[in-house]
Order: C-alpha cells, then sequence, then structure tokens
C-alpha cells in the first residue's frame, strides 16, 4: 500500500469517526432533553410555575430541561400528548386539577384515562380558585358585586379559563345560592381572559389565585374572595367562599407532575427527589408562594391518592350541577 493511500484511509477513517461523534452527541442530547408540556398557553399562571420548576430541575439533573406549550381543550391536547409519548421520564406534564381530574368526568372520550395511562411523579403544592373584578367593575367587594348584579336584574357573565372546568361549576353554584343568572364565558386559558378582564372586555371571572394575583397586587383587578375554608397567606385581606357564603367547595385543588405508564420506577425516584429538592429552595418557594401557591412535596403515591379524592368529590358536584358529559 502506497504512503499516499494510507494517508488518505487514515483521513477518511478520523472523519468518520469524527461524524459519527456529532451524530451521537446530537442523539444524546436529544435524548436526554426533557419536555415539561403544559395544557394551556404561555403567559398564564400554569406556565410561569412551569418556567420556575423548569429552571431549577435543569440545575438540578444537570440536563436540559424545555417548557412545551401544548394549548388547547383545557389540557385535553397535552394529556393526550403524554399518554402517547414514550415512557422513557424525558416527556413530562405539569397540570393542576382540570386535565387530570375533571376532563375525564365532564367528557364521554376525553382521549386518555389517567388511572391507566399516567402515573404521577410528584406533587410539589396546592392553590385555590376565586373570584376576582375587572378593573372597570365599581364593586370594591364581594358583597357589593352581588348587590350591583342583582340591581342590574340579576344577570351576569364570568370568565372562566375553560369549559366544563371546576370555575364553570363554582359560577353555577354561586348563581344558584345567591338567586342571580351567572353565565360562563369559557376561554381557551388564563391569559387570553385575563387579557379581557384586563381591557374591561368582561366584569368578572373565575380563576386559579396564581392567574389573577399579579394585578390584583397592582391593582388592575380585585380578587374578593377565594375557595376552601382558609384565607391564603399571599391574600390575607380576601375573604374565603365560606365567609361570603358559597359552600361547596372546600376541597382545594393540586399541581403536580405526571409521566407515561411504563417509565421506569428508578426514573421516576429521581424526577421526584429532583422537585423535592427545588422546591426546598428558598428562591423557588418565595416565587410560589408569590403567585398564590401553598408549596408542599408530594410523593407520586401521596399525589395519585389526592387526585382520586378531589375527583371523587368533584363527580358529586358535577352530577348535582346536571351537566351530561360531553
Amino acid at each position: 500500500m502506497t504512503t499516499f493511500r494510507r494517508s488518505f484511509l487514515t483521513r477518511s477513517l478520523r472523519a468518520a469517526l469524527a461524524l459519527g461523534a456529532v451524530a451521537s452527541m446530537g442523539l444524546t442530547q436529544a435524548q436526554t432533553t426533557t419536555r415539561l408540556m403544559v395544557g394551556f398557553p404561555a403567559g398564564g399562571g400554569t406556565d410561569a410555575i412551569a418556567r420556575i420548576l423548569a429552571e431549577r430541575l435543569q440545575a438540578e439533573l444537570g440536563a436540559p430541561f424545555v417548557v412545551d406549550n401544548k394549548a388547547g381543550a383545557g389540557g385535553q391536547l397535552a394529556a393526550q400528548a403524554l399518554k402517547a409519548a414514550a415512557p422513557d421520564g424525558h416527556t413530562l406534564f405539569l397540570s393542576h386539577d382540570h386535565s387530570v381530574s375533571i376532563l375525564p368526568l365532564t367528557m364521554k372520550n376525553p382521549g386518555f384515562d389517567p388511572a391507566k395511562d399516567f402515573v404521577p411523579v410528584a406533587g410539589f403544592a396546592t392553590f385555590v380558585n376565586a373570584v376576582a373584578l375587572s378593573g372597570g367593575t365599581p364593586a370594591r367587594d364581594f358583597k357589593a358585586w352581588i348587590d350591583s348584579v342583582k340591581t342590574a336584574g340579576g344577570k351576569s357573565a364570568l370568565g372562566i379559563p375553560a369549559p366544563a372546568s371546576t370555575p364553570q361549576f363554582a359560577v353555577q353554584v354561586i348563581g344558584q345560592q345567591f338567586g342571580l343568572d351567572l353565565v360562563a364565558a369559557p376561554y381557551r386559558g388564563s391569559a387570553p381572559m385575563m387579557a379581557d378582564m384586563l381591557g374591561n372586555a368582561i366584569p368578572a371571572g373565575v380563576g386559579s389565585v396564581p392567574d389573577f394575583i399579579e394585578n390584583h397586587k397592582a391593582g388592575k383587578l380585585r380578587v374578593v374572595a377565594v375557595m376552601g375554608t382558609r384565607r391564603q397567606a399571599s391574600l390575607p385581606e380576601v375573604p374565603t367562599f365560606t365567609e361570603v357564603g358559597i359552600k361547596g367547595f372546600e376541597e382545594v385543588p393540586y399541581y403536580g407532575i405526571f409521566a407515561p405508564t411504563g417509565t421506569p420506577k428508578a426514573t421516576l425516584d429521581k424526577l421526584a427527589a429532583a422537585i423535592q429538592k427545588a422546591i426546598a429552595l428558598p428562591d423557588v418557594k418565595d416565587k410560589l408562594t408569590a403567585m398564590g401557591l401553598t408549596v408542599g412535596f408530594m410523593s407520586g403515591a401521596e399525589l395519585g391518592k389526592r387526585e382520586v379524592a378531589y375527583r371523587e368529590v368533584w363527580a358529586k358536584i358535577i352530577q348535582a350541577s346536571g351537566y351530561q358529559p360531553q
């Protein structure tokens, strides 16, 4: 073999090995990038929470995390995408109660079964929903708002972030308990609902405290009642539903992270440990608390039990409302 030919073959082999290494690096990076799916558009409370956690999980695990806003149908599209994802721990779903607990109760065929298709990784917080008034609404508190609706003929619309959601049933119950004709106006997520509230296109809304709290503190809208039996540490001046005479909403919703069924236990344990460490960090806890969350770690097993219990409570409320699954 000539010197030229040996040199040519050596250079070719090195080039092939280099290309293989680059391809391998690209494949490894793609495999270790974790998608944290959110079922609502960017700009809402759930999206902001996901971005806080994704940043810290990336630091804890030493691998890239990206937030994937798979918005639509109240989180149904994201839930269906989770069901279809490979159970390798690189596709996760950050969700509150609506997508996981409520959709299976309000839809005949949501396209997923949380008991069969999902495995809870960990819970990290609870929160409450609330009634908020747009900046242009004259009433300053819940009673004044109820009185103003009665004076105006007893009919009003309230925005809700998704159809057939807990806020929709809250609107119905509030109307019944105060003898009002309240209409729930559904949006495609909290961000467009907030835009209309800030623009005074709708006088009031029902949604989560994380959706409202920033604009409430800025004086751009007013949270006038929060669900549950205890006032929120982030909104100590705002009365509870119990205080203003609304019954049936004592069970508070949750936030958790879910993976596709079949994800290895070792992977779930690693993710859960990272979540527990992340929410214990003072800066993360402070940010989430400021958004209206009550931060607290739940193991996958604890989150699963809470999800089932929550769904059982809401099954009774939905049935009592007369709502028929669509």
